[in-house]
């Protein structure tokens, strides 16, 4: 993407209805658009519809996990350019790495702020705006 909008858009996938929303309002409050998903087919679904700016994406998510989301997401060209932020509850050793080499452009563990939440999308998003993305 070229240029990031006043209002960005960000497509939050998380499992659990309460985090969602609660990350989801914040993030509204923050100044972002949202869209939210629930699963990964969804979240296929809702990026390809919505042409986030930003994907957040909790990695443990039912009928298909973050790490396969993001490759689907990655390897389909209507999507390859969107960045992806993984959120986890699970630190895994060499995790960086591993997010680095699946595609994400970055990651937080939860529990997180939602402050650094806010802090991480929008380093993201000036990252890719610097990049020429």
């Amino acid at each position: 993407m070229s240029s990031v909008p006043e209002t960005p858009r960000v497509l939050l996938v998380e499992d659990y209805d309460d985090a969602r929303e609660m990350y989801s309002e914040y993030l509204t409050f923050s100044g972002f658009d949202m869209v939210q998903a629930a699963n990964g087919i969804e979240a296929i679904r809702q990026a390809v519809a919505n042409q986030p700016h930003i994907v957040v994406m909790d990695l443990s998510l039912p009928e298909m996990d973050g790490w396969e989301t993001t490759r689907r997401l990655k390897a389909d060209e209507r999507t390859a350019g969107i960045p992806i932020l993984a959120l986890t509850g699970h630190v895994l050793t060499d995790f960086s790495g591993r997010a680095k080499q699946a595609g994400f452009e970055g990651f937080l563990t939860k529990p997180c702020l939602p402050e650094d939440l806010v802090a991480e999308i929008r380093r993201i998003l000036n990252a890719e705006r610097v990049n020429g993305h």
